[in-house]
């Protein structure tokens, strides 16, 4: 099953938001993006922009038919390893009681000026 946001991107560089296979989900890279005027969500604002991707991601994931209690590792890039707290602290708030396996990294740069955090997902809905 391929799940799509609805976003340019997806068609114009070939690939889904998310893919089902089974009971797994992986959830691509997923920043704040832009607003319906082309600016950055959340714009200078780490902590928001990752609760904003976190949502997307929540979104993505509801559409497999899974929950954020099935994310099992999260993968998140930031621009800035200096503010790595505050994305933590939105991270704690979609997971804490999940408790996936976390990778935090910088890296120089996001695809687009002024997005400062990516966030993969994997899921795997449990057997019920």
């Amino acid at each position: 099953m391929l799940i799509s946001s609805g976003m340019s991107w997806e068609s114009e560089y070939g690939y889904s938001r998310a893919v089902r296979v089974g009971n797994f989900i992986a959830v691509a890279g997923t920043t704040a993006g832009k607003d319906e005027q082309g600016r950055i969500v959340c714009e200078g604002d780490v902590y928001a922009q990752t609760i904003a991707a976190l949502q997307k991601i929540e979104r993505a994931l509801n559409q497999a038919g899974a929950r954020i209690s099935d994310v099992i590792r999260t993968r998140i890039f930031i621009t800035d390893i200096t503010q790595f707290q505050h994305v933590a602290k939105a991270h704690c708030e979609f997971f804490g009681d999940v408790l996936p396996a976390a990778t935090l990294v910088e890296v120089r740069a996001l695809v687009e000026p002024g997005l400062l955090v990516e966030v993969e997902a994997d899921a795997i809905i449990a057997e019920q």
